[in-house]
């Protein structure tokens, strides 16, 4: 079963539905088996253009968050800046959900390999809150204030939880600090009923993203009854997974929402002087347009978000006005010679003179000759 929102003490991590119960002793760290090979065919990589954005940027300069079940440091294809436990268990990932959600974002490009992330020269700092598919707010809590603390520009987080004091102090704390915070609008099972809102998605400023299927269409599990605000590729997904593997056929808006991550890590390499709240509405304007209930403005865009010249940010992001030259590259303009220009003005009016006597004498000398210069009658 998938979707129901816990209850105040509970977090579902990969968005899944576990009963509220007593906290358990923290699990053996034994993730599922993952893959060595996988398909060419990568629906999401090839919907998104993600290559052609690297044209403009990589995502080079700025840090990502990814708190979530902590992720496999020693992956070939990760570059892990730095981590932290939260969950006061171990900074492995026994689960597999954040090296899954961290490949997404910035996984390694290899010319012999068909996977990558998004901003693959992003920053990753591995920030783990839980250490299986339940966790506790509290450490959700402290996650997201400590990579607010220290300067992080993205947070993604891929859980789901009901509406807590705390927990919203803590996403209104991240964007006062100029974080973008990324987080999955949640799973749904329809047959538990009308869907409801899922946070922190479903808090003001955060950037909340469904599922989009390979057809073209929102999943069937993408949660309706929260605020979206793009889509992104949510099932069928590809990504790292622990022990240096790869997992296949990877479902829910947890895997949605690192894509929206990684496009606003290169959203900030290529504009560092937007806040996040321009980060965002810029991600919203430039997705491919609302396909519905659920969708928000429709598919996030890379290569759009990081082209684009919004109106109102013509001015902003303009080329600079180029440096002015240093002075004496450029000779100044010569003061004008009084003198001499009333010399070549008074040569100029006796030539004019001269001239129009000679004209005269060619015109009256002959005259005369005829007349043996006799006064005429």
């Amino acid at each position: 079963m998938i979707g129901r929102v816990l209850a105040a003490g509970g977090l579902a991590v990969a968005c899944t539905l576990w009963p509220v119960a007593a906290r358990a002793a923290a699990p053996e760290c034994a993730p599922e088996r993952g893959k060595v090979t996988i398909s060419s065919n990568l629906w999401a990589q090839q919907r998104l253009d993600i290559r052609s954005a690297w044209r403009l940027t990589a995502g080079k300069g700025v840090t990502v968050a990814v708190i979530d079940s902590g992720v496999d440091v020693k992956h070939p294809q990760l570059k892990i800046a730095g981590k932290a436990d939260f969950s006061r268990t171990t900074s492995r990932d026994c689960e597999g959900h954040g090296t899954a959600v961290a490949g997404i974002i910035g996984a390694q490009f290899r010319n012999d390999f068909p996977f990558y992330g998004v901003a693959p020269q992003a920053r990753l700092l591995a920030l783990k809150h839980a250490n299986g598919k339940r966790g506790d707010v509290a450490h959700l809590v402290e996650a997201i204030q400590y990579a607010a603390k220290i300067g992080v520009e993205v947070i993604n987080i891929s859980a789901q939880a009901a509406d807590q004091p705390d927990l919203k102090a803590a996403i209104d704390y991240a964007l006062a600090q100029d974080v973008v915070v990324v987080a999955a609008a949640g799973n749904a099972d329809k047959s538990d009923g009308t869907p409801g809102p899922a946070f922190p998605a479903a808090y003001e400023g955060v950037l909340s993203v469904g599922a989009l299927a390979p057809d073209g269409r929102i999943s069937d599990f993408s949660n309706t009854g929260s605020k979206v605000s793009v889509v992104a590729p949510g099932q069928g997904l590809t990504s790292t997974w622990p022990g240096g593997t790869y997992k296949t056929d990877l479902p829910g808006t947890s895997f949605a929402a690192p894509y929206v991550a990684g496009v606003a890590a290169l959203v900030r390499a290529r504009f560092p002087h937007l806040n996040q709240e321009q980060v965002r509405r810029r991600i919203e304007a430039t997705a491919d347009g609302g396909l519905g209930t659920g969708t928000g403005t429709g598919t996030v865009n890379p290569v759009a978000a990081v082209s684009t010249i919004l109106p109102a940010e013509e001015v902003v992001v303009a080329p600079p006005r180029p440096e002015p030259l240093p002075p004496g590259v450029v000779a100044k303009r010569p003061e004008p010679d009084e003198r001499a220009i009333t010399i070549a003005v008074w040569v100029g009016a006796a030539a004019l003179v001269l001239a129009g006597a000679l004209v005269a004498a060619r015109v009256v000398m002959p005259m005369g000759r005829r007349r043996g210069w006799r006064p005429g009658s």
